[in-house]
């Protein structure tokens, strides 16, 4: 039986790995924000003046503390202040819709809350809701802060206490509230670090938006490792290729599909040649594979082949790259380590190697399931494994291709069809930029696909988009229609994925 001290002696959390970098160069910068810059000496300050407010307030460890705010450095600042507490930053989406922003702070019921003046409009759904002490970022809240007695958190926080909600996209129902513990957060720093993802003392561009987990994972790993976190409110190009142009220590730049264009292009325009990085760009799966060949040759560093979620984090991809100027014939990604997969079929049983099926995850990295959603915990967590969702193959040589999300299967006279196996043919080809494939209703088939094309050459035609398939893949899975739009119409979440659902929505009613 293991004694209790043991256990705690062997327990780490969020806030204790911030702290050790504060002891070890408190005079490095850690953040820098609109022409303010904090030292870790700083940061640490206004961190535990964020915590002995919420401690005068009330707030204990396992409370919600809501954060609705657009990128700015007191966002990382809460997120640390109520890991010392133990209390859990609620990352709200202010890209929702009133109805889903509702829907979201009534699921969690925060205690707390903190709010930019961009989003004050929203401050009576959060008190409706349950919050009880609402603190407007600004001049305001700084005075408070100047003023609070320090005070230190009532109780120990444990390694398993909930860090942070992040909200699920909701492409298949009203969003989620995915709680992810301090050890996830952790084990997930220590898989990107290990794949060197962020190398220590390293600088990171957080201009991904902090509600999700590519702004707050890739800045709290930077801060865990004496880098510099430079926040940005936004894709903002122009700032962006500033910095890049810039800045000498930057280990990754993460642009998304949807933007890495307009950024190459800007650069390519200023006659930026980038300085030497760790990698560049993530999920490749959502781009033409000559256009990854392309930005690699420019930013002379190899394309990251990312696949992750809220939910398991980098897990199961670990440290898989394309090599800089390769078009790549597949996407294949490499399992990553801290993680133990399965693949099944529909019935939950193991699928033969070669065999799609939907995959399973168990591993640290791993979320503690949906806030106040004990039927969905019970179906995603059967067995004691993480049904993902997704459909991958594990490939001859023990690689790992992703196949489609198995909610969106289009069904066609008996057969399935995953979607993405009609973009990666038509995105292979030069004349396309981007290819989206959607299902349409078909009064004999049941279904068909439609794609929605991105050209790059504006003389292709519909017959020859279709024709670029014809062979490579079986006839049943053509596009049976190809609608042509600029890369302005695809609507995308905040990671740049197309949504799927909204394009369908946008397909014309078929003829009876």
């Amino acid at each position: 039986m293991i004694e209790e001290a043991a256990l705690a002696a062997a327990e780490v959390t969020v806030s204790d790995l911030f702290e050790a970098q504060v002891t070890c160069h408190p005079q490095a910068i850690a953040i820098q924000n609109d022409g303010l810059t904090l030292t870790y000496a700083e940061l640490r300050d206004q961190i535990d003046r964020l915590c002995s407010l919420l401690i005068s307030h009330g707030v204990r460890r396992g409370a919600r503390v809501a954060i609705l705010s657009e990128n700015r450095w007191e966002f990382l600042a809460l997120l640390l202040a109520n890991a010392r507490l133990g209390s859990i930053s609620v990352c709200m989406n202010w890209r929702q819709s009133v109805d889903e922003l509702d829907h979201c702070a009534r699921l969690v019921e925060p205690d707390a809350a903190f709010f930019s003046p961009r989003f004050a409009e929203h401050v009576p759904l959060l008190e409706a809701a349950g919050a009880e002490h609402v603190f407007e970022l600004g001049p305001d809240l700084d005075a408070l802060l100047d003023a609070v007695p320090l005070a230190t958190p009532p109780e120990r926080v444990r390694v398993e206490d909930g860090f942070q909600i992040i909200y699920t996209s909701g492409t298949t129902g009203k969003p989620k509230a995915a709680l992810i513990s301090h050890r996830a957060t952790i084990a997930r720093g220590m898989l990107s670090a290990s794949d060197g993802v962020v190398p220590r003392g390293s600088t990171f561009l957080a201009w991904p938006p902090m509600f999700h987990m590519a702004g707050t994972e890739t800045s709290l790993l930077t801060l865990f490792r004496g880098g510099k976190v430079i926040v940005i409110d936004g894709a903002k190009v122009d700032l962006l290729c500033d910095l890049i142009a810039s800045e000498d220590n930057l280990a990754w730049v993460q642009l998304m599909p949807g933007m890495i264009d307009r950024v190459i292009d800007e650069l390519k325009a200023r006659g930026v040649k980038p300085k030497p990085m760790h990698m560049v760009g993530s999920m490749p799966d959502f781009l033409p594979r000559h256009f990854i060949a392309e930005a690699t040759r420019f930013f002379n560093a190899p394309f990251r082949n990312t696949f992750g979620s809220s939910e398991c984090g980098p897990v199961p991809v670990g440290g898989s790259f394309v090599p800089v100027g390769v078009v790549p014939d597949n996407l294949d990604k490499s399992q990553a380590s801290l993680c133990r997969l399965r693949f099944v079929d529909e019935e939950g049983r193991d699928v033969a190697e070669g065999e799609p099926g939907e995959l399973l995850v168990r591993g640290p990295t791993l979320f503690s399931g949906y806030w106040n959603a004990p039927e969905v915990n019970r179906e995603v967590f059967a067995d004691g494994w993480f049904h993902t969702g997704d459909v991958m193959v594990r490939t001859a040589e023990g690689k790992l291709r992703f196949v489609d999300r198995r909610k969106y299967l289009i069904k066609s006279g008996g057969e399935n069809i995953y979607p993405s196996e009609i973009e990666s043919v038509l995105m292979s080809s030069p004349r396309v930029q981007e290819a989206i494939v959607v299902r349409r209703r078909d009064a004999k088939w049941g279904e068909v696909p439609v794609a929605f094309v991105v050209p790059k050459d504006p003389l292709l035609t519909e017959a020859e988009a279709i024709d670029l398939c014809r062979g490579r893949i079986a006839n049943y899975k053509l596009p049976r229609q190809v609608l042509f739009v600029s890369d302005a119409e695809i609507p995308r979440n905040v990671t740049g994925k197309p949504l799927r659902n909204e394009l369908e929505a946008r397909l014309p009613e078929p003829a009876a």
